[in-house]
């Protein structure tokens, strides 16, 4: 990964991370808590790609497992989060732009879902049966509820900050900025003329008639002599 992709997302992580644990955890809301770890993973990931979006889920999860007040395996959402992160970069277009918000929020409840199965799954291998206390269906109603209603407000910025971060000219330059060449192919191509060509060939015909009109103003003028 790049210099500017480490940093960039080591803050978010940071952050997301902070955030989670000293406002999201303690909102003490029934089932699950809002994952602002998960999406920012995936709001990066849909960037970078698939490669990128593991290893950043990778990151992000082994920070969460070894922050406290963790009270799991270390591992364990490190795992959760790489394999999020490289199926969430695998949605990434050929272009480097969503055509529309559809298709990311679909992604954010299949990794809200997905994530808290595997994370379950895991937990069930190490001896781990809290899921099967709270209820794992109520985990996975409230984990898509809570991250599909955060995620228009934390995955655009992530994935705008990313793209910002890379120099991406698709973050700078839009279809507007075409338009001009746009025209002027289409003028040149569907005329086979140019505008600079069009302005002398009128200019060329103006002075032909100012020289035509010139002598027949001195013909009449001869002839009335």
């Amino acid at each position: 990964m790049r210099v500017n992709r480490i940093l960039l997302s080591s803050a978010l992580v940071v952050v997301a991370l902070v955030i989670q644990v000293s406002a999201l955890a303690r909102l003490h809301l029934p089932g699950a808590v809002p994952d602002l770890m998960l999406l920012t993973v995936l709001g990066l990931a849909m960037v970078y790609g698939h490669v990128g979006g593991a290893l950043v889920g990778f990151g992000a999860g082994l920070l969460a497992d070894l922050a406290p007040p963790a009270d799991h395996a270390a591992g364990r959402y490190a795992l959760v989060l790489c394999v999020t992160g490289y199926f969430a970069g695998l949605i990434k277009p050929e272009n480097g732009r969503l055509k529309s918000a559809t298709g990311p929020m679909a992604v954010v409840v299949a990794a809200a879902v997905g994530s808290t199965l595997l994370y379950a799954g895991v937990g069930a291998l190490v001896g781990d049966t809290a899921a099967r206390h709270v209820g794992l269906t109520g985990l996975l109603f409230s984990a898509a509820l809570y991250d599909l209603l955060l995620a228009p407000f934390v995955v655009p910025g992530i994935m705008w900050l990313a793209r910002r971060s890379d120099n991406d000219p698709l973050a700078d330059a839009g279809p507007a900025t075409k338009a001009g060449d746009i025209s002027s192919g289409w003028l040149s191509s569907g005329t086979g003329l140019r505008i600079g060509s069009q302005r002398g060939g009128l200019g060329a015909l103006k002075a032909k008639a100012r020289t035509r009109s010139a002598r027949v103003g001195r013909i009449k003028g001869v002839k009335r002599l």
